[in-house]
């Protein structure tokens, strides 16, 4: 009895500890950067040392996956562990956080964290009374659900897209819109960075964009440090979405090139600077070991390969798609002494951060609600080698279902999805850039993963109608989805 006491407190004491060694948790993002823009991908054209530092002491995905081609709904999955059709985030600038997700800041508010948001939320509208971005101002109060609403005890939050250097001033652009440059002038862009009171933020917004927010996430960092409590901070840079703007220093960097590129590769070797700034400053606040920074992008570069520079690499496709090239990102994980640093073929997913990060502090979403993510945690380590559950995406008239091998992908046209498209099959082990259909190789496989999708696109329409919601919240079906096919169960193609 006196042994299994003495066993029983043992253990109990182990948990105290770890319990105590709450993990910092810092997600970083970009926007629009595209698989081929880092050197860890075997991008040659863009400087980005500092990144490729951290590939090589993390856990480097070459399968990380935005949850949706464009980027409200990809952050939505990041803090949600869902998928962002649940709430009705169906594309950019539409939509809004719904005060009845359960984020992931709120959940680690129950646990002693403090909270940071710093850059894009592109989640909501952030002021009911300026005319502000895309949305902000009288006509888009509907849609306000700023980061303070949603669990974070700080921001630094602008709604949308800013210039990648200095963010408050509308840059030059040709007749052709093919560049852009620092204007003379300082007209302003038409947005603003706002805090966790509501107030627009007027000082220290000059330069690069990324070192701005990085000058607001690390003191919020390091005060709680000091504090010594937890923190959860997300770090969502703008670069390098459209307009692209580098300082002087940075464009010479690629002096040899035509002036959009200067300025697009200038503004992601700025934004690298930043990530080696973060680093430096975890290790100098005494914290890098107990922290774990991800780094990804929201989807793939802009445009098509003749009208923007980005390059999703030998993979097809770019942002806006569901093939590889606008969903296939860069993708890291690091924690010094506890993720083993190497590469991992394993497909993972931004909705994956929620459920990950909630199984490394001991907790457990609230309700029953469904999520899109699964935890990570045991390929920290070695021993997980397939997901197992597929991962499922729907975006303006596209599907897909990624599973350990295969991918099934079809194109319908228009915003929403009435009936399933002709679906190809991909083997995207064998095939990363989606040349070959197999479909005809393999019918049995596009049976089993269309049935996945069907009833995994019937629980979207669930979700959608409020179903995962208390009672009150319940709306009425507005004839966006299809017809559920069966009930939802656990999605497991390979």
């Amino acid at each position: 009895m006196r042994f299994l006491l003495q066993v029983t407190l043992t253990l109990w004491a182990a948990y105290i500890v770890q319990a105590a060694e709450r993990p910092n948790i810092v997600l970083v993002m970009c926007d629009d950067l595209g698989w081929g823009d880092v050197g860890f991908n075997g991008g040659e054209d863009i400087q980005t040392p500092h990144l490729d530092a951290m590939a090589k002491a993390s856990l480097r995905f070459e399968r990380f996956y935005a949850a949706a081609p464009v980027c409200s709904p990809t952050r939505g999955s990041c803090i949600t562990g869902r998928h962002p059709f649940r709430y009705g985030i169906y594309f950019a600038n539409t939509g809004h956080m719904k005060p009845e997700e359960l984020t992931l800041a709120e959940l680690l508010k129950k646990h002693g964290y403090t909270t940071g948001h710093f850059g894009k939320w592109h989640l909501g509208t952030l002021t009911k009374t300026d005319k502000d971005a895309n949305r902000g101002g009288p006509q888009g109060k509907k849609h306000f659900s700023p980061p303070q609403a949603n669990g974070f005890d700080v921001c630094f939050s602008t709604e949308s897209k800013v210039p990648t250097w200095n963010p408050m001033d509308k840059p030059k652009v040709d007749a052709r819109r093919t560049w852009w440059d620092i204007s003379d002038d300082t007209e302003p862009y038409g947005t603003a960075y706002w805090d966790e009171k509501g107030r627009r933020v007027t000082k220290n917004l000059a330069g690069a964009n990324s070192r701005v927010i990085l000058d607001r996430a690390i003191p919020f960092m390091r005060s709680a440090a000091q504090k010594e409590q937890p923190f959860f901070t997300i770090v969502w840079f703008h670069t390098p979405h459209l307009p692209v703007v580098a300082g002087p220093e940075y464009a010479r960097m690629y002096a040899d090139e035509d002036k959009y590129t200067q300025h697009y590769r200038g503004c992601i070797t700025a934004m690298d600077e930043q990530v080696g700034r973060l680093r430096n400053e975890l290790r100098a606040m005494g914290v890098a070991n107990n922290t774990l920074v991800t780094f990804c992008s929201d989807n793939g570069p802009e445009g098509k390969a003749d009208s923007a520079p980005g390059s999703a690499g030998h993979l097809n496709g770019r942002k806006r798609d569901l093939l590889e090239g606008g969903i296939r990102v860069p993708g890291l994980i690091e924690w010094p002494g506890k993720i083993r640093p190497g590469n991992t073929t394993m497909p993972a997913v931004t909705s994956d951060y929620l459920p990950t990060i909630l199984d490394l502090i001991g907790a457990k979403p609230v309700g029953d609600r469904p999520l899109d993510g699964i935890s990570l945690r045991p390929l920290f380590n070695g021993p997980m080698k397939n997901r197992g559950q597929s991962i499922g995406f729907q975006s303006a008239g596209q599907v897909a279902l990624i599973g350990d091998r295969f991918k099934l992908w079809g194109r319908a046209g228009g915003k929403q999805v009435d009936k399933l498209p002709t679906l190809k099959l991909f083997d995207l082990v064998n095939d990363p850039s989606e040349k070959t259909d197999v479909a005809a190789q393999h019918p049995e496989v596009v049976a089993r993963m269309t049935r996945e999708l069907k009833t995994w696109r019937a629980s979207l329409e669930a979700s959608d109608r409020g179903e995962d919601y208390p009672a009150k919240y319940l709306r009425r079906p507005r004839g966006r989805w299809p017809r559920p096919i069966e009930n939802c169960s656990r999605l497991t193609s390979r």
